[in-house]
């Protein structure tokens, strides 16, 4: 039976893992040196269990170890659980959980570039995406939309972070990814043709022929306020554009990559 603890000291060091996990510090600080993430909701600590993440504690709303908490914990003889009413949930993390369940994770170990894209033909590649919705919405639009890897370069925001997590309802836990350290070369020596989502007059339109019919194809996408680094576009194969009526001239990020994963899907 799980180890539940009734909170009733919300400075105690034990519960530091929570405390600090403010919207600010999700979205500024990555900690791979603990080694820790959070996951919230019943469904997306689902999600993590199944892809084999390892709990280390989890904070719940007493009327959760009733409800959606109930499963969960069932499958848990020593994991320790802290519990209270909403208001001192909120009172302790600055913000009432939004789905009654939040876990500490262990940060799963990833696998190396060359092994995900092992048998991938579409690849998404993220650089300096520093927004968690955007993040999160980009991993949901890759999961649905048949998209093999997503691979994040150390500029983004971190995909484990709390918000790019709910966000993506957990498909960050149902589709291979991990870091891709120098630039796109590593993609290209496997094979992949590069593709940079930008806005440029050599851009060719998401629907292209001779795109389309690429075997293999890294799409990599950029932040919204810069787009992508000069360098990484003059590095790509093709520089790629989403025809645009009313004279809008692009799509949030997220958006875009919803539309460019499904034109471009491997037929």
């Amino acid at each position: 039976m799980a180890n539940i603890i009734e909170i009733n000291d919300i400075s105690a060091p034990e519960l530091e893992v929570f405390t600090k996990l403010t919207e600010k510090q999700l979205r500024h600080k990555l900690e791979p040196e603990k080694g820790i993430f959070i996951a919230e909701s019943g469904k997306v600590i689902e999600l993590a269990l199944a892809a084999g993440c390892e709990p280390v504690s989890f904070l719940m709303e007493r009327k959760q170890l009733t409800g959606q908490g109930k499963n969960i914990l069932a499958r848990y003889d020593d994991v320790t659980v802290y519990t209270g009413d909403r208001e001192v949930l909120a009172g302790l993390t600055g913000y009432r959980l939004t789905r009654g369940i939040l876990c500490a994770m262990r940060r799963p170990q990833l696998p190396p570039v060359q092994q995900i894209c092992a048998q991938a033909s579409r690849v998404a590649v993220l650089e300096n995406i520093t927004d968690a919705a955007n993040v999160g919405g980009i991993f949901r639009s890759a999961a649905a939309l048949g998209v093999d890897a997503v691979l994040v370069m150390r500029s983004c925001c971190d995909p484990l972070c709390r918000k790019a997590v709910r966000v993506s309802m957990g498909t960050v836990f149902q589709i291979p990814w991990t870091y891709i350290e120098n630039g796109i070369a590593p993609l290209q020596e496997l094979g992949f043709k590069t593709a940079a989502l930008a806005l440029r007059e050599q851009a060719v339109s998401i629907d292209d022929p001779k795109l389309m019919a690429e075997a293999r194809l890294a799409l990599i996408f950029g932040t919204e306020g810069y787009g992508l680094a000069q360098a990484t576009i003059d590095a790509c194969d093709y520089v790629v554009q989403i025809p645009m009526a009313h004279d809008v001239d692009s799509l949030n990020v997220a958006a875009a990559s919803a539309v460019t994963f499904w034109q471009l899907r491997h037929q």
